[in-house]
């Protein structure tokens, strides 16, 4: 359009520098808004990186509080014992026959011919008792008997003849029978005069005290010149010591688990290292109601004469193993509803498992119901643990060669 057709309709035409001028300022202003929204998308991109990283970072800190949270046990898994029970029980040596040897006969103390620690045969002499009291009545009674002896004589020779009397008749037959009843008394006393005086020596042989068994003098209660009055006072204490008893209390929750010719162990304190073998030789069969134990006799053989009668000793009895359960002691949680163990369950949870218990076998309790085996249970429990705590069961770490070298 020519610059007069401009005017004629009255448009002022552009300068061709300030159209230039305008274009740039459009291009300018394009560009801008391009920018900007290129730095509005990247700060979206941005804030969306974070916020998905913070979700990331947000879940796994969730995860190891969680993993935090749990509670590092050790844990023990409830299984029938299989293997054979020991039950140690204090008991006191005896000889196999022990027997107090005492004098029938009553007098004085004249010799004594074995002490203490002396070994001797049977029927061996032992002591001596001068009695004279015994010796007097033995030898009246020897007396009274020859002089009952001498009545029977006279009875005799008295019946004979009225027998022949009787027979030509010059006397009567009531005559004849008291004869005869008299000679038969006679009889008797000189019978009862016999026994008398072969009690009398069989007393007098008392004073010669002598070992009724083989064995060992343990104690001499007597000196010479000791009052010997017969009341059954010990003179001697007599052991036979080549085979020992062992006698010992078996509670009542074992009683029934031992049995005739079971084996038997018996350690000394003092002979450290040395166990010496028995067998259980009999049993009371009875529960004693005062004690609740049952008296268990074990024979112990000892011919090299090592133990002594008397000692203090251990027996250790090899049970059967018993078809009950048991658990370590420090599973156990004594709360006011009673007996407590933590059982752990599969997701890690902790329940509170109410169990009755059986016999105290020292380190591990018997549990009579509440566990049925295969359990695992938390050890040492602490007294905080509430039903359902998060545990997380920690293995034992194992002791290295270096560590085991060391200890």
């Amino acid at each position: 359009m020519s610059h007069d057709s401009h005017q004629e309709l009255a448009i002022h035409p552009l300068n061709t520098v300030e159209g230039t001028t305008l274009l740039q300022r459009q291009q300018l202003a394009r560009r801008t808004r391009l920018l900007t929204a290129g730095v509005v998308i990247l700060l979206l991109l941005g804030g969306a990186r974070t916020i998905f990283s913070r979700m990331a970072n947000a879940q796994t800190l969730q995860a190891q509080v969680n993993e935090r949270a749990a509670q590092p046990v050790k844990a023990y898994e409830v299984i029938p014992t299989k293997t054979a029970q020991t039950l140690t029980l204090p008991g006191s040596l005896q000889g196999f026959i022990q027997s107090p040897v005492a004098a029938r006969a009553g007098g004085y103390l004249r010799a004594w011919h074995k002490d203490i620690g002396s070994r001797v045969g049977k029927g061996e002499l032992l002591a001596e008792i001068d009695t004279p009291e015994l010796d007097q009545q033995l030898a009246q009674a020897i007396a009274a008997q020859q002089q009952t002896a001498s009545s029977l004589e006279l009875a005799r020779s008295t019946q004979e003849r009225w027998e022949a009397l009787r027979k030509r008749d010059a006397v009567s037959q009531q005559e004849l029978d008291e004869r005869r009843s008299a000679f038969a008394q006679a009889q008797s006393n000189l019978a009862a005069a016999k026994a008398n005086v072969d009690r009398l020596r069989e007393l007098s042989s008392f004073k010669h005290v002598v070992a009724p068994f083989a064995g060992v003098i343990t104690r001499r209660n007597v000196d010479v010149g000791d009052l010997i009055d017969g009341s059954g006072r010990p003179l001697f204490l007599l052991s036979q010591t080549d085979a020992l008893r062992v006698y010992v209390n078996v509670p009542q929750a074992y009683a029934q688990l031992v049995r005739k010719g079971q084996p038997a162990t018996v350690t000394q304190d003092e002979l450290m290292g040395q166990n010496f073998k028995g067998e259980i030789a009999r049993t009371a069969a009875a529960i004693d109601a005062g004690t609740r134990t049952m008296q268990v006799e074990i024979t112990l053989p000892n011919k090299e004469g090592t133990l002594m009668p008397g000692a203090f000793v251990q027996v250790a009895l090899r049970l059967p193993p018993s078809a009950t359960l048991s658990v370590p002691g420090n599973t156990l949680l004594f709360r006011p509803q009673g007996t407590r163990v933590a059982l752990i369950e599969n997701q890690g949870l902790v329940q509170l498992k109410a169990v009755r218990l059986g016999r105290n076998l020292g380190d591990r309790v018997e549990v009579l119901e509440g566990l049925a085996g295969g359990e695992k249970i938390v050890l040492n429990p602490p007294d905080s643990m509430a039903e359902g705590d998060k545990v997380q069961i920690v293995a034992d770490k194992p002791t290295s060669t270096a560590a085991k070298a060391k200890s």
